[in-house]
């Protein structure tokens, strides 16, 4: 799998930053070509000479060029090493250079690299236990998460610092692998098609404050983004209200009702190859939203009555105006669900439908899980196990690449 690769690899200032010597020998070994940046903090503790020889090209070390050298030789070479790649690692990732990352700084060659990159990337983190627990270190490693980047975690055992926990950069076999399993799912077999997705849930309005919703917190729809993105799309991403960082390289639109999104969406369907409907969009809105707040002085009683109409069907929609283009939908069931979702497939005209029920473990609402079936044309069932929401976006996007090829 990494045999004719091209792997960038980001250094930073931590002691486990020896390990990338034998991380680079051993990418090598196996047929990649690699091409290594540093910061200045690096250097501290290993020389670019080293890491030179190790993997036969020039390392960057610096954002400019060194002050008095003899040749001097300019060039965006941040923006051809962001092309060259096919996928980068930063290793030993900082709690510096992790808050740098998932902030946006560029004051350093490896972080200027990032901003301009168009391949996966993965972090490893290492660093002491203290630093990685601390609460400002889990949220930035969770922010650069929801934004699509890879992390492999640190392992536990003794640190340098003679304390035991996690922290320690893995073994030079596990960011092997890691990387490997990387390249596996961002295969790019979509470049060039145009993927419609949304996401999150919709707002339909009582009044000017209260409204009513759901529980989605558009983690899943996110996850294909991302994956599709990855995998060389030009996504469009269409969503409800969430707290979610959009995935690099993705266009998103924020909307907030049902009808919005249906405008949104149909305004953009005729230039997309796919489309996938993973928004909890509602099924209900109410008829007369207030204009202002309604006040509980202003009440006849106790009791206040919403009338309540039902939204347009997006899917059904769409389905009606397929033309060639592969469409796929999620079916939300608690009760008879294999029954339903097969005549949602075939009432909205669905390629296939993505089953899930909320009450079964690891398929609940905000969770980094979930647990489908997948039920196509012909009504077969694949069932599968709990797996990360990327890993059951790479399948839905596997199946929908098999259309596309027809």
């Amino acid at each position: 799998m990494l045999s004719g690769k091209k792997i960038l690899i980001g250094v930073t200032g931590g002691i486990a930053v020896y390990k990338m010597c034998f991380v680079v020998r051993e990418l090598r070994r196996v047929g990649a070509e690699v091409r290594v940046v540093m910061t200045e903090s690096a250097k501290e503790f290993i020389t670019p000479l080293t890491l030179s020889t190790l993997s036969g090209n020039e390392v960057i070390g610096g954002t400019f060029p060194e002050r008095g050298a003899a040749v001097v030789k300019a060039g965006t070479w941040h923006i051809d090493l962001s092309l060259w790649a096919d996928v980068m690692l930063v290793a030993p990732a900082t709690a510096n250079t992790i808050a740098k990352i998932a902030h946006g700084f560029a004051d350093n060659a490896v972080t200027t690299l990032i901003l301009s990159l168009r391949c996966p990337l993965i972090i490893a983190p290492a660093m002491d236990s203290d630093m990685w627990a601390n609460p400002t270190t889990q949220e930035n490693v969770e922010r650069l998460r929801e934004l699509g980047v890879f992390v492999l975690p640190p392992d536990e055992g003794e640190l340098a610092s003679g304390l035991v926990g996690p922290g320690r950069l893995p073994e030079v076999e596990t960011i092997v692998k890691f990387v490997e399993n990387v390249l596996k799912k961002t295969h790019r077999n979509l470049e060039g098609k145009k993927i419609l997705i949304t996401a999150g849930p919709t707002y339909e309005p009582i009044d000017a404050v209260r409204f009513i919703s759901n529980r989605s917190s558009g983690k899943m729809g996110f996850a294909i983004a991302n994956a599709a993105v990855l995998r060389g799309a030009d996504v469009t991403l269409v969503t409800g209200p969430v707290n979610l960082q959009t995935p690099r390289n993705v266009s998103r639109i924020d909307v907030e009702t049902a009808e919005e999104m249906l405008k949104v969406v149909e305004s953009h369907f005729s230039k997309q190859d796919a489309v996938i409907m993973a928004a909890a969009v509602a099924d209900f809105t109410p008829s007369r939203p207030a204009e202002g707040k309604i006040k509980k002085e202003d009440l006849q009683g106790e009791r206040i009555n919403v009338e309540l109409e039902r939204t347009r069907d997006i899917l059904e929609s769409l389905g009606e105006k397929k033309d060639g283009k592969v469409l796929v939908g999620f079916a939300l069931e608690t009760d008879d669900e294999v029954r339903n979702a097969k005549e949602k497939l075939k009432r909205k005209n669905l390629d296939f439908i993505v089953l899930n029920n909320p009450l079964v473990e690891g398929a609940g609402f905000g969770v980094d899980t979930n647990v489908v079936s997948i039920i196509d044309k012909s009504g077969a069932v694949e069932k599968l196990p709990k797996l990360s929401k990327f890993d059951v976006a790479n399948i839905i996007l596997d199946r929908v690449a098999e259309i596309l090829k027809k």
